[in-house]
């Protein structure tokens, strides 16, 4: 049982493509969540992060920081390699769900009013890898042939 719902998770027919979307959504997700994580990249860091997600009313801010930017960074590096993509592509796309209605939906659809339109491209592409799997260049790939 817990075979087939791991080959379900890891087999894809989708094909290279899949990588040529994979890696720069996956590599952009990572760096916005270790902005949020280390403070890279001119990043608040963790407590930045968590002192302004607690001033949206999002609380714990502190946990709240660790989940979001979690999800960005190590949601993104395995989006990158193609591990458990499905997974974590899905947390991605949550966690862009969350964004763009609790900080970016008033602001309207263009990003430069600080608009939902960069949040909900990662969503959709998010979620266009959690239907399609990590695709035949992925590490999901080799460990669904090596699970028969």
């Amino acid at each position: 049982m817990k075979s087939s719902l791991l080959n379900t998770i890891l087999t894809s027919k989708a094909g290279a493509a899949a990588l040529v979307l994979r890696v720069p959504v996956g590599l952009i997700l990572a760096a916005h969540g270790a902005q949020k994580l280390f403070g890279w990249f001119s990043g608040n860091g963790l407590a930045g992060t968590a002192q302004w997600l607690s001033s949206m009313g999002m609380e714990p801010g502190y946990l709240m920081a660790i989940l979001a930017g979690g999800a960005e960074f190590f949601g993104g590096l395995a989006m990158v390699l193609g591990l458990l993509t499905r997974p974590a592509a899905l947390a991605a796309a949550f966690t862009m769900l969350v964004a763009i209605f609790s900080v970016h939906i008033s602001n309207g659809l263009f990003a430069d009013n600080g608009g939902y339109e960069y949040a909900l491209t990662l969503m959709v592409a998010s979620l266009a890898l959690a239907i399609q799997g990590g695709g035949s260049l992925s590490m999901d790939k080799v460990l669904s042939e090596k699970l028969g």
